[in-house]
């Protein structure tokens, strides 16, 4: 009887094991060359999108977003795998419905620049490095950048081909720069979060290697 229960639990063991190796093969796998095709010149458009002040809960809120990048083109390329040329926001509002502009430092001089760090089924894990973007309106003004007010931002996101869409959100932003108009609906040193989908044109296959 011991023997035979020796033998239930060893066979478990293995059987666990072997969903355990299955469950990790499936996990994004880090890479370090990518294929990207047809690459070259893309456009991205997005929805609404949202800037949250994670200390103080305020939202600032754009109807749409625009965006224009140069991608590498064929296998073998390595990081950064595009470089971001413009991202621009529409009929951007805060709490009261207050009107805010948003202007970033995204331009064919000054790029950000995009980094993909892993891949699983059809889908790129990676990073837009490079950030800083400034807000202004109804007598608030700041500036957003990474941890320091002299740092460039980070945000992290992914691309998944069988819907061509960039899905951004998460990284290291903050608010810097504050101006006392904005009431202490946001503070510098803030940590905030940026969320977004672009849906990317011409449509774009992302694997590795």
């Amino acid at each position: 009887m011991r023997k035979h229960l020796t033998k239930v639990l060893l066979s478990g063991g293995v059987a666990a094991l072997a969903i355990g190796i299955g469950a990790t093969t499936a996990m994004a796998v880090t890479a370090t060359t990518w294929t990207i095709t047809p690459g070259g010149a893309v456009t991205g458009s997005a929805g609404q999108t949202k800037l949250t002040d994670k200390t103080t809960g305020t939202v600032l809120t754009c109807a749409s977003s625009a965006t224009a990048a140069n991608l590498k083109k064929g296998s073998g390329q390595t990081n950064p795998i595009g470089k971001i040329t413009s991202v621009t926001f529409t009929n951007c509002t805060g709490p009261g419905g207050l009107h805010f502009t948003a202007t970033t430092s995204a331009s064919t001089a000054h790029p950000w620049k995009l980094n993909a760090s892993s891949f699983s089924g059809g889908v790129t894990h990676g990073s837009i490095t490079g950030i800083t973007a400034s807000i202004s309106g109804s007598g608030c003004t700041a500036t957003v950048a990474g941890i320091t007010a002299t740092s460039k931002g980070k945000t992290t996101g992914t691309y998944t081909n069988s819907t061509h869409i960039l899905k951004v959100s998460g990284g290291n932003l903050h608010v810097w720069n504050v101006s006392s108009g904005c009431l202490g609906l946001i503070n510098s040193g803030d940590a905030s979060t940026f969320t977004g989908s672009y849906t990317i044109s011409p449509a774009q296959t992302i694997t590795s290697p």
